[in-house]
């Protein structure tokens, strides 16, 4: 184990002032495999403990390599699930390794389609234009989360998905209580003991899944032209199904819904970048990924050890957690130069942000595109924006959000 003077980055509160760029950079520099402690935190118990992976060179093998570190063994999340709760947790495409992931890798892959995608673009910009519009005849002052880019997130995951209209504010609450679960404002729900209940297990997940098949039962009366009917119309079992629902709910949603304001506040902090884009000196497309590297929608994610072995010099034991920590790869001094410069023409870029290896985000074109059109919309509507207020964060180890950000957007 390393001495425990190393700084800890386990506790949701701490990422809630912004990621802890100075600690990661001491784990990256003194120990890039660090022991982190699993302490009590906000009602949530204590757990076993777990290897911190801070480097990106480290990152990227541990992402890479399922056959070491699996996903399966012990899911995704860095707290323990209930043992119980195991095999249902693993039906998810994110809690399986190779080969079972790539089977259902496969048959989502028909269904997310680049070009099925791109024929959402026209009505992603529509929508940012008609948001941002409104925005800037309030007044010009608002809240970019609450005002803009809460709703520019799930109203274009639920077009793509084909929910109804009058549906959509289920999808927003089910992806609260499963995000949101460490942070004070999402009061926990709690069982007869009093302790808090995981947000993934099956009793807290009934409701959605239902929803799914019911969804998916009228998809197949009814097809359309969006992901639930091509999902539907596969040989999903049920249960498959029900976990694709979830895990592009929750992933689908709050990845944009994360980035696209974490995005606006890097660069009401780099008024000089900001400039560059608005003179078109750059390019969106790479904006977009440097916008992405300095503000990853995901902060970290947890694999498990298969087997006994040995990462940037440190022993890990079979059974032992190790959780990678996207937030500190994409600020890693020995991979991108001035790392806490924002550069929206960098080149090469090679973030983390959407992972790597197997699990590599599956919808990452779909968050590309919705990002693009996102800042293209942006720096149509306004001369520039700046900051308007303090930032709120998402209190989390898991999930980069903001609550809430307060920007003025200058007249054009």
């Amino acid at each position: 184990m390393q001495p425990t003077s190393l700084p800890d980055v386990f506790d949701p509160r701490i990422h809630a002032a912004g990621p802890p760029h100075a600690a990661f950079r001491e784990l990256r520099d003194r120990a890039p495999v660090a022991w982190q402690e699993e302490r009590e935190v906000l009602g949530w118990p204590a757990g076993r403990g777990f290897w911190a992976v801070t480097r990106h060179r480290d990152v990227v093998r541990v992402l890479k390599d399922a056959a070491t570190y699996s996903s399966r063994l012990g899911a995704t999340q860095i707290r323990d699930p209930d043992p119980a709760d195991l095999p249902f947790i693993r039906r998810m495409m994110l809690n399986q390794d190779p080969p079972e992931h790539g089977r259902l890798r496969r048959l989502a892959g028909r269904a997310f389609t680049p070009r099925r995608i791109e024929r959402f673009e026209a009505t992603a910009r529509a929508r940012a234009r008609r948001l941002l519009g409104a925005a800037r005849e309030a007044g010009g002052e608002v809240d970019l989360v609450r005002g803009v880019t809460d709703d520019y997130a799930l109203l274009n995951l639920t077009d793509l998905l084909g929910v109804p209209a009058e549906d959509r504010g289920l999808l927003h609450a089910w992806t609260e209580r499963v995000i949101a679960y460490q942070d004070p404002d999402e009061p926990p729900v709690l069982d007869a003991d009093g302790r808090p209940v995981n947000p993934r297990s099956p009793a807290m997940l009934a409701e959605m899944f239902a929803y799914a098949q019911e969804l998916a039962a009228y998809k197949r009366k009814h097809p359309a032209d969006d992901l639930m009917t091509a999902l539907a119309t596969t040989e999903l079992a049920d249960a498959e199904l029900e976990m694709f629902f979830f895990l592009l709910t929750v992933a689908g949603n709050d990845t944009v819904r994360s980035a696209a304001p974490g995005g606006v506040l890097a660069l009401c902090g780099h008024p000089d970048e900001q400039g560059r884009l608005w003179r078109r000196e750059v390019g969106v497309d790479t904006a977009v990924d440097e916008l992405l590297r300095a503000h990853p929608p995901v902060l970290s994610f947890r694999r498990t050890a298969a087997r006994d072995t040995e990462l940037a010099g440190t022993r890990i034991a079979a059974g032992d957690k190790v959780v990678v920590f996207h937030v500190s790869a994409n600020h890693d001094e020995r991979v991108f130069p001035h790392p806490h410069r924002l550069d929206l023409g960098r080149r090469p870029n090679p973030h983390v942000s959407f992972g790597d290896g197997p699990h590599v985000c599956l919808g990452a074109h779909f968050a590309r595109l919705q990002l693009r059109v996102f800042y293209e919309e942006l720096r149509e509507a306004c001369a520039g924006v700046e900051s308007a207020g303090t930032p709120r964060r998402l209190v989390s180890n898991f999930i980069n959000g903001i609550k809430s950000l307060p920007v003025r957007l200058r007249e054009p």
